[in-house]
């Protein structure tokens, strides 16, 4: 089964829902947790650690991982569709911008 964003956020949600149901809307916690990830990421990208064969531990693609878990549990708690929000947005960019490329062909 392929990933989508939905698929991400649905996860997510069904995740914290049993494991920790009392931080479902914790935005907060999760926008600090976000930042701090954000950090760890800057230091990856600054030391160039990239993943070699499954060793995915302090490397810019963990970092990146954990950045968007953390978008996504955001997203979560405002009951955001991020596939919807993109697609929105990106609308907008090509008005904007004059982009051509559209997200589906």
């Amino acid at each position: 089964m392929s990933l989508t964003l939905r698929r991400l956020q649905d996860y997510l949600y069904e995740k914290y829902k049993i494991s920790k149901p009392e931080d479902l809307k914790n935005t907060q916690r999760y926008f600090l947790k976000l930042i701090e990830e954000v950090g760890e990421l800057a230091e990856a990208i600054r030391k160039n650690n990239r993943m070699d064969g499954d060793n995915i531990k302090g490397t810019i693609e963990e970092e990146i991982s954990d950045v968007l878990y953390y978008i996504a549990v955001i997203a979560n708690t405002y009951d955001i569709d991020l596939e919807k929000c993109f697609r929105t947005k990106e609308e907008l960019n090509a008005k904007r911008y004059g982009h051509t490329v559209k997200i589906d062909k």
